[in-house]
């Protein structure tokens, strides 16, 4: 069964999309099955794949309503070798129907379930928000990674991820755990960084990844081409600490 992993962090600008993006392509790239699915309604991750979220017939949005299957609605990306369940801004209805439902939090996991054996890894990008789009995709996973951009707000918004996820451990999701905190767009040459770099160690120790992504001009360059940073520019830093990032990512979760 595949392990589904949800990027968080209700802050924007820290480099959900592109780690959720780049993730998915360096597992990919280690033989294996991804299944992305963006579901923030942005649809950042789906373009940044090179999908085109205004030409999808079937999205997140659609599979939510119960409009269609899932299988029909995810897209295999041939550059990358990644399937991708993609948004749009018709997401937004969703949220809204799902708000109104019964037993609305599982309908993402309900899908999940009947794709899970096609395979290894889920990667799920979540709305940078803790809204219902959110809590599905808390409830359909087994680990949330966090990306941190090391600045002074880091920390505070961390402290309500946490509460939102103690809160789906409690209700939908026993077993939802923690598999990662990743320090994104990090700039060894700023003092506040290193600072709160060395906070995240001292608070969270073995939950901080050890890669550590650096600002990187091919990483912010590749989403403009429809690319992951690993199909646009391999040899890069910023997709060489991608490819680390899997490794960790792979170790972490066999453990479990």
């Amino acid at each position: 069964m595949a392990i589904t992993l949800a990027i968080a962090n209700q802050k924007g600008g820290v480099g959900k999309t592109t780690t959720a993006v780049n993730l998915s392509a360096a597992l990919k790239a280690v033989k294996k099955r991804v299944l992305l699915i963006d579901i923030d309604p942005q649809g950042n991750a789906t373009m940044g794949c090179g999908v085109d979220k205004y030409t999808l017939e079937n999205t997140v949005c659609e599979l939510l309503l119960d409009e269609c299957s899932i299988n029909k609605a995810i897209v295999h990306v041939d550059e990358s070798g990644i399937d991708v369940l993609g948004s749009n801004t018709d997401l937004i209805a969703a949220e809204i129907a799902l708000l109104r439902g019964q037993n609305s939090e599982y309908k993402l996991k309900n899908a999940i379930n009947s794709v899970a054996s096609q395979y290894d890894y889920v990667i799920i990008d979540c709305p940078p928000s803790l809204n219902m789009l959110t809590i599905n995709a808390f409830t359909a996973s087994d680990g949330i990674i966090i990306p941190m951009q090391c600045e002074y707000y880091a920390l505070e918004g961390l402290s309500a991820l946490i509460q939102t996820i103690d809160k789906i451990k409690a209700t939908t999701n026993p077993d939802l755990e923690i598999t990662g905190l990743v320090r994104t767009m990090y700039d060894n040459r700023n003092n506040l960084s290193n600072e709160v770099s060395l906070q995240l160690q001292q608070y969270f120790s073995h939950k901080v990844f050890k890669t550590i992504v650096p600002r990187n001009v091919k990483l912010a360059e590749a989403p403009s081409f429809g690319q992951d940073a690993i199909s646009y520019a391999r040899s890069s830093k910023g997709a060489i600490s991608y490819i680390s990032l899997a490794s960790e990512v792979l170790r972490k979760t066999s453990m479990n």
